[in-house]
C-alpha cells in the first residue's frame, strides 16, 4: 500500500471552504459584494476627512456615525421579518437603490459647493434607515446558497471579502483624494451599488421567503420568534458578546481619523493606512475562521478574542508612534473579525430556518446599535477628555467586562442536541 501524507483537519476545511468559491452563484455573489464594500470603504475615508475639513467637531463625527447605527435600534428587527417573510431580493434590491442616490447626492453638493455637516448627517440617516431595513435580507444571502454544514464557511468567506474591501477600499479612497480629491471616493462608492444590486437579484431565487404560517407581519409573531432567540443562553451569549465590542470598542475606528490628525499629528494617507492595517488583521481571522471545524465550540474562540480586542483598543489609545499605530490595529482588526465571525457562524448554525432573518437581525441590532450608541457616547467623551483618554477608558472596560460575562456564557449549557454548531458534520456522499 503506497505512503500517504496524512492531511491535517483544518487544512482540509480551509480547503473545502474556498471551493465554495467555485460555486457560480456563490462566487459572483462573493466579487460583486467585494466590489460593493470596497466602494463603501473608499467613502469612509472620504466622509469623516470632508468633515474635519468642513470644521466638524469630534461629536459631530461621532453623530454621524450614530445616525448611520441608530436606525439599528427602531427597524432592524422588522428588517428581519421582511427576511423571513417577503422576498428577499427586492429587499436588498430596493433598498440599495435608494441608499445608491445619497452619495450621488453628495457629488451634486461638492459639486456645486453648497455642502455643510449638516446635510452629511442627513444623508447618513438615510444610509442608515435603509441599511437597518435590508441588512437582515442581505446577511441570510450567504447561508441560503450553501448546505447546513458549510454555513460557517459561507459566513467566514463573507467576512474575508469584507475585510479584503477594508484593505482595498482604504488604499483606493487614499490614492483617490490625493490625485483626484475626495468628490471621486463618493463617486466610485455610487457606480459599485449596480453590480451588487444586479447580482442579488440574480443569487436568490424568486420568491425567497417563508411560506409557512409565519408569514405574518404581526406584532404577536415579531414577539415570539424574538423570545424564542432570546430565551436561549446559548444565542444570548453570542448577542451580548458582540453587543459589548460593538458598544466599547468600534468607536476605535470612528474616531481614528481624530487619532491620527489630532493626537499623532497625521494626514489622510496615514488614515488610510491606518485602516488598511484594520482590513488586514480582519481578513486574516476570517482566513483562519475558514479552518475551523463546523462542530467546535466557537464560544471559546467568540469570547477570548473579544477580550483581546479590548486590550488592543486601549494599546492603541495609549499609543504615541504613528508608524505603530498600523501595526496596532492589524492585531486589533484580527481579534475583531475572530470574535465576530465566530458569534456570527453560531447564530446562523442554531437558528431554525424560519427564524434565521430574525436572529439575524438581533445580530446586527447589536453590532450597528452598539456601535451607534458606543459612537455617540465616545463623541461626547472626546469633546471633554481627548480622544486618547476616551478610546483607553473604552477598552479597558471592554476587557473587564468581556473576561467576566465570558466565564458565565462558557459554564451555559450549549443545548447541542438543538444546536447543529455543535455537532459533528454529516458525513459526505461520494
Amino acid at each position: 500500500m503506497p505512503f500517504q501524507l496524512a492531511v491535517p483537519t483544518h487544512v482540509e476545511t480551509f480547503r473545502q471552504s474556498l471551493r465554495l468559491l467555485r460555486a457560480p452563484r456563490f462566487g459572483t455573489y462573493f466579487a460583486a459584494t467585494l466590489l460593493s464594500n470596497i466602494g463603501t470603504w473608499s467613502q469612509q475615508i472620504a466622509e469623516p476627512w470632508l468633515l474635519l475639513s468642513l470644521g466638524a467637531s469630534s461629536f459631530v463625527i461621532g453623530l454621524d456615525s450614530f445616525v448611520q447605527s441608530a436606525p439599528a435600534f427602531l427597524l432592524i428587527v422588522a428588517g428581519g421579518m421582511l427576511a423571513d417573510n417577503a422576498d428577499r431580493r427586492w429587499v436588498v434590491a430596493k433598498f440599495q437603490a435608494i441608499q445608491m442616490m445619497c452619495p450621488v447626492a453628495l457629488v451634486v453638493l461638492m459639486l456645486t459647493e453648497l455642502v455643510e455637516p449638516w446635510m452629511v448627517i442627513v444623508l447618513s440617516l438615510i444610509v442608515g434607515v435603509t441599511d437597518a431595513l435590508s441588512m437582515p435580507s442581505f446577511q441570510t444571502i450567504a447561508p441560503s446558497l450553501v448546505k447546513q454544514d458549510q454555513i460557517g464557511s459561507a459566513i467566514a468567506l463573507n467576512a474575508t471579502q469584507f475585510n479584503l474591501s477594508r484593505i482595498a477600499g482604504p488604499a483606493l479612497g487614499g490614492l483617490l483624494i490625493a490625485s483626484v480629491g475626495a468628490i471621486s471616493c463618493f463617486v466610485a462608492n455610487a457606480v459599485s451599488y449596480l453590480p451588487f444590486i444586479a447580482v442579488a437579484i440574480w443569487v436568490l431565487p424568486a420568491g425567497s421567503a417563508n411560506l409557512g404560517p409565519d408569514r405574518s407581519l404581526d406584532r404577536h409573531q415579531l414577539l415570539l420568534g424574538l423570545r424564542r432567540i432570546i430565551a436561549s443562553d446559548y444565542m444570548r451569549g453570542a448577542l451580548t458578546t458582540v453587543l459589548i465590542t460593538s458598544t466599547l470598542c468600534g468607536p476605535l475606528i470612528v474616531f481614528c481619523p481624530v487619532l491620527v490628525k489630532e493626537i499623532l499629528h497625521g494626514d489622510s494617507n496615514q488614515f488610510s493606512l491606518a485602516i488598511g492595517a484594520f482590513g488586514l488583521g480582519g481578513l486574516l481571522g476570517a482566513v483562519v475562521m475558514l479552518g475551523v471545524e463546523p462542530g467546535r465550540d466557537k464560544r471559546q474562540l467568540s469570547i477570548a478574542f473579544a477580550a483581546a480586542y479590548g486590550a488592543m483598543t486601549a494599546i492603541a489609545a495609549a499609543n504615541p508612534w504613528t508608524s505603530v499605530l498600523p501595526l496596532l490595529l492589524v492585531v486589533a482588526g484580527f481579534c475583531m473579525s475572530i470574535s465576530n465571525t465566530a458569534a456570527n457562524a453560531l447564530l446562523n448554525a442554531a437558528a431554525p430556518v424560519r427564524l434565521r432573518g430574525r436572529t439575524i437581525s438581533l445580530y446586527m441590532l447589536a453590532m450597528r446599535g452598539g456601535l451607534s450608541f458606543g459612537s455617540l457616547l465616545t463623541g461626547i467623551c472626546v469633546d471633554y477628555v481627548g480622544v486618547r483618554y476616551a478610546l483607553l477608558v473604552n477598552g479597558v472596560t471592554a476587557l473587564a467586562v468581556q473576561l467576566i460575562f465570558g466565564r458565565r456564557w462558557l459554564r451555559a449549557n450549549s443545548q447541542a442536541a438543538l444546536h447543529p454548531s455543535m455537532r459533528s458534520p454529516a458525513p459526505r456522499r461520494s
